[in-house]
């Protein structure tokens, strides 16, 4: 079984992510301020779930 570092990403969602999805759903890349506004936006919707997302986590880890 491999160790898990305290350091470890559990999850990853990288610029080119982002820019692939802008790309599909709009036809266009992503300009600096529009990407900064993402990041704000997923940090904003990901924290403001989160206690959601770990219990339903949790729930199918039991």
């Amino acid at each position: 079984m491999e160790t898990i570092q305290k350091d470890d990403l559990v999850f990853y969602i990288s610029k080119d992510m982002v820019q692939e999805e802008a790309r599909q759903r709009l036809g266009r890349s992503l300009n600096f301020d529009e990407i900064e506004t993402c990041k704000k936006s997923l940090e904003w919707g990901l924290m403001t779930g989160i206690d959601i997302v770990f219990q339903t986590i949790f729930t199918e880890v039991i």
